[in-house]
């Protein structure tokens, strides 16, 4: 899948330390980096457009993997609390490449969800896992909250 991230209300400000954007989910401001400018605006398009409900959502959820402590961009949880859907943001300028899955592969031993999502706000990929046949299938498409909710 290979889409653009449309823009959508973003609050940013100018402060003496430089520009800083409001992240819904953690309810303040951050700096506004061109990685936090892809996360903002992938928060809100599965918000807005894919009805993903931003309580659910958790940003730079930590980890600990191979005994170093790792943080994946956004989680995503269903209505029963397990993780759902997890995503890797990059900088526009970086390629969405096989590294960029694996980095996600290797989070999902932890968090196990069924869908993984990289994006660099340009190009957006979406991965469907099946933990049983352990295989995986990319999607055209994030799927929507409502698609998901038998999981």
């Amino acid at each position: 899948m290979s889409n653009k991230i449309g823009q959508k209300s973003l609050n940013i400000r100018s402060t003496s330390d430089g520009q800083q954007i409001f992240d819904c989910v953690r309810k303040k401001y951050v700096v506004l980096t061109p990685e936090e400018l892809v996360r903002q605006n992938i928060i809100m398009y599965l918000a807005n457009v894919k009805n993903y409900p931003i309580n659910l959502m958790r940003v730079e959820v930590g980890m600990k993997f191979n005994n170093m402590q790792k943080r994946c961009d956004i989680l995503i949880y269903n209505r029963n609390r397990s993780p759902l859907l997890m995503v890797e943001c990059k900088a526009a300028n970086v390629k969405i490449s096989q590294d960029i899955f694996n980095q996600l592969s290797r989070y999902n031993l932890v968090f196990k969800v069924p869908y993984l999502v990289a994006t660099n706000g340009k190009d957006t990929y979406c991965c469907k896992i099946n933990f049983e046949k352990q295989t995986h299938e990319f999607l055209n498409e994030i799927p929507s909250f409502e698609a998901t909710a038998n999981l």
